[in-house]
């Protein structure tokens, strides 16, 4: 896949931060988008004015105008956003960075009095960098990127399921009885013979027995809360992603008729 860098001036830093918010909404991946303003330059020991810094940073093929509006509108608090996209999503990034009321390059040189008749036209607001000058011939070097996204899997299922079981159980309870004793024994008195009864007579004792009677109490003896626990865990993903370089061989010719033989 071929990438493109986009290159894209900003008056103030809260625009090239809504740039970049929507920009990142929109899929770009964050790590492809980078700012460039007066402090990080002043801290690397860079003169904004220079236009030599900005052909460092953007390349030869940048006009002078152009760098001169860089560095006064960097100076002055501007900020400089690039970002990294494929070739194919060019359209769509240069779109959401023009809505964020990105600098017009030529415009601005236009009301500096920088552009004169000869000056070759640029895009208004944005540029991509790596244009390509008569006579110059560009080897683009792709390189691979991980893109890690994330899926929902199933693993698997809890079931909690409420039953029954029984279990044998014993208590000790002490049982209370009443029953009739019938004990003969010898009288030794006289005195009662004078009242004895020659009629028929009967005794009822009723007699008692205790047995046990089983009642059940019921109470709660715990509670299960089921619910569902979020955790987060960081898995390091590794894989292959390739890379083109470039490798330069000088040669005489006297070499290279050699190396046609």
């Amino acid at each position: 896949m071929t990438y493109e860098k986009i290159v894209t001036l900003f008056d103030t830093g809260q625009h090239a931060e809504d740039a970049r918010r929507n920009l990142e909404a929109a899929g770009f991946a964050p790590g492809d988008i980078s700012t460039i303003n007066s402090k990080t330059l002043t801290l690397a020991g860079d003169r904004l004015s220079e236009p030599g810094l900005w052909h460092r940073l953007f390349g030869r093929d940048i006009q002078m105008y152009e760098a001169i509006v860089y560095g006064r509108t960097v100076e002055s608090g501007g900020v400089v956003l690039t970002v990294r996209v494929p070739e194919t999503d060019v359209a769509r990034a240069t779109a959401i960075l023009n809505a964020h009321q990105a600098v017009d390059i030529q415009q601005r040189a236009a009301s500096q009095g920088l552009l004169t008749r000869e000056t070759p036209k640029t895009a208004p607001a944005t540029m991509a960098a790596g244009r390509t000058a008569p006579g110059e011939e560009v080897l683009r070097l792709a390189e691979e990127h991980l893109d890690i996204g994330k899926r929902v899997a199933r693993e698997g299922t809890t079931r909690v399921r409420r039953f029954i079981v029984e279990t044998p159980a014993e208590a000790q309870v002490t049982l209370h009885e009443e029953h009739a004793q019938i004990i003969r024994r010898a009288a030794k008195d006289a005195n009662f013979v004078g009242d004895v009864e020659w009629t028929d007579k009967t005794i009822e004792l009723t007699e008692m027995a205790e047995e046990p009677v089983v009642n059940k109490s019921v109470h709660i003896a715990e509670e299960v809360l089921i619910r569902k626990e979020g955790t987060d865990t960081v898995r390091t993903v590794r894989d292959k992603v390739r890379r083109q370089q470039v490798e330069v061989e000088r040669m005489d010719e006297a070499t290279r008729k050699e190396m046609k033989k």
